[in-house]
């Protein structure tokens, strides 16, 4: 393996833009109320996987789109590199789509689905890599701050 994912504001930042278009994209996607292209025999079925994949899927954007957030927040001075690592975990324990519901799925949904599958284990790979990576001592002023802030 070599060396650690180097995280920066530019990176982050085009992660983020990265992640607002897929969840625009998930959420158009997932709208029901749009949707006038279901098959007539197995539409309630197909509304049944669009329900249970469009809530996988919008979690899966919304817990990246919290990470990068918790990252902006950081390069921003907002949160230590403690408060990051502590509290900025990226979930492992999300669910993936369940393979009979994605059969019913119309064949764009179904790559806009991999698609935030695959920005995932992106992030999940930059944030195992940079865990990795010994944390930055706090400097006495934001440790300080730190026990201020959790004194109450």
């Amino acid at each position: 393996m070599g060396e650690p994912a180097s995280i920066n504001p530019q990176i982050v930042e085009g992660l983020y833009c990265e992640a607002l278009v897929l969840a625009d994209e998930v959420r158009a996607a997932f709208a029901l109320s749009n949707r006038t292209d279901l098959p007539g025999d197995d539409e309630d079925l197909v509304r049944i996987a669009l329900s249970c994949e469009g809530l996988r899927t919008t979690t899966r954007i919304m817990h990246a789109l919290a990470w990068l957030l918790n990252q902006r927040s950081y390069f921003t001075g907002e949160l230590t590199d403690y408060q990051l690592r502590r509290h900025g975990k990226l979930s492992r324990n999300l669910k993936g789509p369940e393979p009979d519901n994605i059969a019913l799925l119309p064949p764009e949904t179904r790559e806009l689905v991999a698609e935030t599958e695959r920005f995932y284990r992106r992030l999940m790979r930059l944030d195992t890599e940079w865990r990795q990576t010994p944390p930055h001592p706090p400097s006495a002023l934001e440790a300080l701050r730190w026990r201020v802030q959790n004194r109450a």
